[in-house]
């Protein structure tokens, strides 16, 4: 008689939490490809008020999913009360749109473990059927940003992510508070970039992690790009020593008025002018220098003689696409 017993399965290690909001047909798509996964990750699914609300038995591919339906929609901070339900190390991101490829989760648990440095892993995406190479990936590739000393991370070092292609530390995520519900959605991962850098954090650009994007038709294009808007306009003031504050506010100002939008812009910007300054907290030189590297790399550059330092810095900083990219 053998009285050997299989081994038990190994606890996973990466979580995916789904971001949905009156989706379903994409929904169904997305879970089908989830659940194919080798991996088979424990799925929590973030319903941000969908009407009507996300019914499991009426979406094909459901599985094993977890549902956390949400009061209101939250925009992104939606995906706080995912991770609030993570009990893995790591956790992956999707949105209703998006999906992983079959072994990118297992690359990317093993990147993590094997450099404790790295926080956030931003993933190479792949658009529509034909597969077509996000710019965004493109400008990731090619990132500026010092990395740090020691061995190489596992890829270009970033100032920023793609919050629907982004596989982090859970701990990492919640000791910054997730994301701020404020935002809404538009340049979310930017504040929590920065945020995850003050704390030591390194984020890096891993092409070996895979996901696939079919973007929905379904999105407010003209309300996503006004609150995106709003929203950068805030991190200089949330996050950036005074002097850059107002250089990145004239240039973001520049935009919203060629958008016609600066109106409702600063409407929406100033309404909050107290919280911004209750919050306000300027990050540390070494990561203002990784944002100037990305955003306003004439600045660490010598100046000309002719020129006194507030001149030199004045010029157009160089548009960065995670900032402008349509999601």
């Amino acid at each position: 008689m053998d009285d050997r017993h299989d081994p038990a399965p190994a606890r996973p290690r990466v979580s995916i939490v789904v971001l949905t909001h009156n989706r379903p047909t994409e929904l169904a798509r997305m879970l089908q490809h989830l659940a194919a996964l080798p991996e088979q990750p424990p799925v929590i699914v973030v319903d941000n008020a969908s009407s009507p609300a996300v019914d499991p038995t009426r979406i094909p591919g459901w599985g094993q999913a977890r549902l956390v339906l949400c009061p209101r929609n939250e925009g992104a901070a939606g995906r706080n009360r995912g991770v609030a339900e993570v009990t893995t190390p790591y956790v992956a991101f999707c949105d209703d749109d998006t999906w992983w490829e079959p072994g990118a989760l297992a690359t990317a648990t093993a990147v993590l473990d094997a450099d404790p440095r790295v926080v956030a892993l931003s993933a190479r995406v792949l658009v529509g059927p034909d597969n077509r190479f996000d710019p965004a990936c493109e400008a990731m590739a090619r990132s500026p940003v010092t990395p740090p000393p020691g061995p190489p991370l596992p890829g270009p070092a970033l100032v920023s992510f793609m919050a629907g292609a982004v596989v982090m530390r859970t701990d990492a995520f919640r000791a910054v508070g997730g994301y701020e519900p404020r935002f809404f959605l538009g340049a979310e991962e930017v504040l929590m970039a920065l945020d995850l850098a003050a704390r030591g954090g390194w984020i890096a650009y891993a092409p070996q992690v895979v996901t696939h994007h079919h973007p929905s038709a379904a999105r407010d294009a003209s309300h996503r790009r006004l609150v995106t808007l709003r929203n950068r306009l805030w991190i200089p003031w949330l996050r950036l020593p005074w002097r850059w504050a107002l250089s990145e506010s004239r240039q973001i100002l520049r935009e919203a008025r060629a958008a016609g939008l600066i109106g409702a812009v600063l409407r929406e910007a100033l309404r909050a002018l107290p919280w911004v300054l209750a919050e306000r907290r300027p990050v540390p030189p070494d990561v203002l220098r990784r944002w100037l590297e990305v955003y306003r790399p004439h600045a660490l550059q010598p100046a000309p003689a002719c020129l006194d330092d507030e001149h030199a810095v004045s010029s157009t900083p160089m548009p960065h696409p995670l900032n402008n990219r349509p999601r």
